[in-house]
């Protein structure tokens, strides 16, 4: 069977670089870092700057170096500096967390109109416990009334 199954081995097999020759490469880069910094002079900033847009430039390719387009859609990632972050400004919240705060409000505010016996259930909830507390009493009297008849009726025996 050959490599990879049945279907065959596909791409080609990993080549691993030498250390030698990364070692070299990095040497090479190393010293022609050295040589430029040598060969930079006071006016260091301004050159960084110029040198920059012109890679800005050259990294257009295409029609992208002819025409200028604003993307409305395209975000171009800033990068702000930790001095520059505003902690103590208050951040805007998500709509999940905003609903979330609302929800947490609006139970608050029935349950506060529930104890004072506003609503409708506590209306209900009101009425169920009067018409118990009458029943109780009823029952409660019926019981007194069975237990002096009791008595009495010992007492004459």
């Amino acid at each position: 069977m050959p490599r990879g199954g049945k279907k065959g081995h596909k791409g080609r097999g990993k080549q691993f670089s030498n250390p030698d020759e990364i070692d070299r490469q990095m040497k090479a880069q190393r010293e022609l870092e050295a040589k430029g910094g040598v060969e930079k002079s006071s006016s260091e900033s301004e050159e960084e700057s110029s040198s920059d847009e012109d890679n800005d430039s050259k990294k257009k390719c295409g029609v992208e170096g002819l025409i200028e387009i604003e993307n409305p859609n395209r975000v171009s990632q800033k990068n702000k500096k930790v001095t520059e972050l505003d902690v103590s400004a208050p951040r805007e919240l998500s709509r999940r967390e905003r609903e979330e705060i609302e929800k947490q409000k609006s139970k608050e505010r029935y349950m506060k109109l529930h104890l004072e016996g506003k609503t409708d259930q506590a209306k209900a909830d009101l009425a169920r416990l009067a018409i118990i507390k009458k029943q109780r009493e009823d029952a409660a009297k019926k019981r007194d009334e069975l237990k002096k008849d009791a008595d009495d009726s010992k007492g004459k025996r």
